[in-house]
């Protein structure tokens, strides 16, 4: 009997660990409650709308369809359209941002989207819709920047066709020119690069839930240094090849 009974006193023993040790496997199966950190940053990213641009014939800028997934998968509102319909969609970024529904408005353009990223940038700031963050990938065309913007990210090819970004008399904002040929970048694949595209999130990651961002590599040639060619704008740039 007093056998009997110190198994029995051991099984309970056993029984109230296997209890104990069930309870916890349970809790922590259970789903964790979002921290402040993190529903501040869906909220961020909740009030903010990404602009992608593509170039010409929507065929040779698929890479910002890969961006713009990827951000959507952050909680960002993204719009992809072609380069074209940027003053249309300036008008319903300014009617969004007035409207309080998006608080912050960035833009990100491949060829001929990122030549309109200028005429985009100028447009939102007449309308009282300053933007944050612009990123341009390879303008097929030397522009050059007006009105408002946080800050105007220019990654170009200088050995291929891409220009540096302009400032002029009516710019308030921060520019930075980044000659990214020196890196292996060709204009039909800057937007599909995997290095690149962590740079373009990073970059929009950084203004909307703070950081540093995208740090300018080598510094691009001082416009006097190259031939300059005249400063177009997207609406005349409607017809140039991608």
């Amino acid at each position: 009997m007093g056998f009997v009974d110190l198994i029995h006193v051991r099984s309970g023993r056993w029984l109230r660990l296997l209890r104990r040790t069930a309870v916890a496997i349970l809790l922590l199966a259970l789903p964790v409650a979002a921290s402040p950190g993190n529903a501040t940053t869906s909220a961020a990213a909740g009030t903010t709308h990404v602009y992608l641009l593509r170039g010409v014939l929507n065929i040779f800028s698929l890479g910002l369809d890969d961006i713009g997934a990827k951000l959507q998968a952050q909680g960002f509102n993204v719009t992809v359209a072609n380069y074209l319909s940027w003053s249309s969609l300036a008008d319903e970024a300014a009617a969004e941002y007035r409207s309080g529904r998006t608080r912050t408005i960035i833009l990100v353009g491949h060829s001929s989207g990122a030549t309109a990223l200028p005429d985009m940038v100028a447009r939102l700031d007449r309308l009282g819709a300053p933007v944050k963050l612009a990123i341009g990938l390879d303008s097929v065309f030397r522009t050059s920047l007006a009105g408002r913007v946080g800050r105007y990210i220019n990654f170009y090819v200088a050995n291929g066709n891409g220009e540096p970004v302009a400032k002029t008399g009516q710019f308030r904002g921060e520019l930075d020119n980044i000659d990214v040929g020196r890196i292996g970048m060709a204009h039909l694949t800057i937007d599909k690069s995997e290095i690149m595209q962590r740079k373009v999130i990073s970059a929009i990651d950084a203004v909307t839930f703070g950081g540093s961002g995208v740090t300018p590599g080598a510094q691009a040639p001082r416009p006097e240094a190259r031939a300059a060619k005249p400063a177009r704008s997207a609406a005349r740039a409607a017809t140039a090849h991608n």
